[in-house]
């Protein structure tokens, strides 16, 4: 059967199909009956004047997007209601359908208990802890503790043991783990409740490590608002409105009784028929001007270059500003943040241009990418990260604040800003040390950027990074994995196996096949991770042209190393001289799962499900070792690029014991 590849459009693209959906969605979010402009005006005016309440002797204020419990819930957002408990008088929180005391008052950057901890001298966790959406986010304070309740009493180390839970009568046992949510075993399914995750703070690690369980849960976790909201509620304030929510989103109340979901000086789209007529025009509008730019690079890159600096709203920016909170900024404060893009602050340099450290006006520390030109393909791979970036969270994927506007005079993108370095730098750059990295901290890298990349697949329609590599992945003080880098990444359409595009991405960890067909498909990514695994195992570089002709690229020379049981010459010398037979015996299982990435056939590759689940394994001390070593081969399908294949020499230990299943390739070319 024939292949048919439709170049997959960005969902920056508006098509004709996208209008009428618009159009609904704007009839269905600006036309509801429930509100008029007296109640608008009620709202207005109640809104502004019940931001303070007594708590004991205190008089407590607070600010949008908190309310009181009792004033009316257009006022803050749900998951932000504060009371006051007439018992003790301490400042509560409704977040999600938990209850949380405050430990201060501090609100903004609030140190949170669960109500059910508090006073206990032997909680028991039965459910995560959830944010839901905004406002809050966690803060680097935070940490995961991952509780196992009810379990057997077999369980081993890395678990700890909660004396207080334990039932002794009926052999059952309860366990947490400080694994900041990388979970130790695979199957947990013997234990009343699996994998329940409460945030805990640093500051409570001694209380943990002495064993004082409730007293650290108690510790609570913080938390902080997102710098959305407050971006939001300034502008609604600043044009003389008062800040609210209504309809499930962000609403600014009008003195003039009006409502709208930008700011009262009517630029965001306000309520009623005439807001909804001048949003299908614009619609129009955009998707008629993004075909003459599509058609016309050269004239784009022209404009790019000369048009005025952007505003706060940009009208192409404007539906994912809305929808995702993405923060358009002005050129000259990224230029201020970075003091006019001083060579000093200059962390790094990638293939799409350089990347500055830099502090806005609000005190946030952020990254800085400076895209190097405004051709056609840079505003193309501009829109990619924006879009990817402001439209999916994942805690392994660095976090994007916003842009300018893309007709500003530079293409910038603003991010969290990762302070570590990149695996890369730690591996074998400028922040490599004497003593290397440990090899529980590489392979905590090498599963977190699994989940990171496995999560991209897993999204519909799935994500495709195209660039992943050791300089793409960021580390925090604790090396937590940050994937950063989407300026090259393809969504991915669900009927199709494989997408034909012209080649990119880095030499050294670019998929064989794309070489020889032109085709891309989440196996590509794989293979890429692949070479990731064997720089965590051999700190050397994907490429380096002064090794030897037949190991210059390094991704050779570990097949080559694998296949002839020679993994000793592969593995950094400090890092095979240190371990012990555990180590040793992990590394050799993860050198198996990178052989298995390395297929010079897609289809001969695992999933990075599968990836993840595997490595998952082998961390957990590989008590699946045996599982799946009966797997069947790969049956091998016809298409459009190559002949019926054959399965390719494995090293001794074939890669099929390390995961289940690989009894077939369901994506394979049909």
């Amino acid at each position: 059967m024939h292949h048919h590849h439709h170049p997959w459009p960005l969902p920056s693209s508006p098509t004709p199909l996208l209008l009428p959906f618009l159009l609904s969605l704007f009839l269905s979010s600006f036309l509801s009956p429930s509100f008029s402009d007296d109640d608008y005006l009620q709202l207005y005016k109640v809104c502004s004047t019940t931001r303070q309440f007594s708590c004991g002797n205190r008089n407590i204020s607070f600010s949008y997007p908190f309310r009181h419990q009792d004033s009316p819930p257009q006022c803050g957002y749900p998951d932000a209601a504060l009371s006051c408990n007439d018992t003790d008088h301490t400042l509560m929180i409704d977040i999600g359908n938990k209850t949380y005391r405050l430990k201060d008052d501090n609100i903004d950057y609030a140190t949170v208990v669960d109500r059910d901890f508090v006073g206990n001298p032997c909680p028991r966790p039965s459910e995560n802890t959830t944010l839901g959406p905004a406002p809050f986010e966690y803060t680097d304070d935070d940490v995961n503790a991952t509780f196992f309740i009810d379990c057997p009493t077999n369980l081993l180390s890395p678990l700890v043991s909660i004396s207080c839970l334990e039932n002794i009568a009926a052999g059952r046992q309860s366990y947490y783990w400080l694994g900041n949510g990388r979970l130790p075993y695979g199957q947990m399914n013997t234990c009343e409740i699996s994998f329940v995750q409460v945030p805990t703070t640093r500051t409570a690690f001694d209380q943990w490590t002495y064993g004082h369980y409730a007293e650290a849960l108690q510790e609570g976790f913080t938390l902080k608002l997102t710098a959305e909201i407050a971006v939001w509620c300034s502008a609604c304030n600043g044009s003389g409105g008062v800040c609210g929510y209504e309809s499930s989103k962000p609403t600014c109340f009008c003195s003039d009784g009006s409502a709208t979901d930008g700011s009262c000086d009517k630029t965001g789209v306000s309520v009623g028929v005439g807001g909804l007529v001048i949003v299908s025009f614009l619609g129009l509008f955009l998707y008629r001007r993004k075909r003459r730019n599509q058609l016309s690079p050269v004239l784009l890159s022209r404009r790019a270059s000369s048009e005025p600096i952007s505003s706060k709203k940009d009208p192409e920016l404007g539906d994912e500003q809305q929808h995702y909170g993405t923060q358009v900024f002005e050129y000259e404060e990224l230029q201020e943040a970075t003091d006019g893009f001083n060579a000093s602050n200059e962390v790094g340099e990638g293939g799409f241009g350089t990347v500055y450290k830099g502090n806005l006006r609000d005190g946030r520390t952020v990254a800085i990418k400076r895209l190097f030109e405004n051709n056609f393909r840079r505003v193309e791979q501009f829109m990619t990260e924006v879009d990817i970036l402001s439209s999916h969270r994942h805690p392994n994927l660095v976090s994007l604040y916003g842009c300018t506007s893309r007709r500003s005079r530079q293409l910038l993108l603003v991010y969290e800003y990762v302070p570590n370095g990149t695996v890369a730098d730690h591996l074998h750059g400028p922040r490599a040390r004497e003593e290397g990295l440990s090899w529980p901290v590489r392979m905590s890298i090498a599963i977190e950027t699994a989940e990171a990349l496995s999560y991209l697949h897993a999204v519909t329609p799935p994500i495709i990074h195209r660039d992943v590599k050791t300089n793409n992945i960021l580390l925090d003080h604790r090396f937590g994995v940050k994937v950063a880098d989407f300026g090259l990444s393809r969504l991915f359409p669900l009927n199709v196996t494989h997408v034909s595009t012209v080649p990119q991405g880095t030499p050294g960890y670019v998929d064989p096949e794309y070489h020889r067909c032109y085709q891309l498909t989440d196996k590509s990514d794989v293979y890429s991770f692949g070479v990731v695994l064997v720089e965590l195992m051999a700190s050397k570089p994907a490429v380096d042209i002064t090794r030897q002709r037949h190991e210059i690229n390094l991704a050779k020379m570990a097949i080559d190393k694998i296949q002839n049981e020679e993994l000793d010459q592969l593995v950094d010398p400090k890092l095979w001289r240190q371990s012990n037979g555990e180590v040793i015996w992990m590394i050799r299982q993860v050198a198996e799962v990178a052989f298995g990435c390395l297929q010079e056939e897609g289809d001969m590759r695992p999933t990075m499900k599968e990836v993840l689940e595997a490595l998952r394994g082998i961390q957990g001390k590989g008590s699946n070792r045996k599982k799946g070593a009966e797997a069947g081969d790969a049956i091998a399908k016809d298409d459009d690029c190559s002949l019926q294949r054959e399965r390719p020499q494995h090293s001794p230990d074939t890669v099929t014991t390390i995961w289940e299943s690989r009894l077939t390739t369901p994506n394979a070319s049909v």
